[in-house]
């Protein structure tokens, strides 16, 4: 607990944390983005597929 007070008082400790911040932000946006289009390319390959197969 000593160490998380001390990385707060410190302006570098500050940055640190607000730069971990930002990249959980960024990969979370990530993941949701990765995930709804590949939801989607995975539909549209079924319906390639399936438009084949007839």
């Amino acid at each position: 607990m000593k160490t998380v007070r001390n990385l707060i008082k410190n302006s570098k400790g500050a940055t640190a944390i607000e730069y971990g911040l930002i990249a959980a932000l960024i990969a979370v946006a990530a993941i949701t983005a990765m995930s709804t289009l590949g939801t989607k390319l995975s539909t549209t390959f079924t319906n390639v597929s399936s438009k084949m197969v007839q």
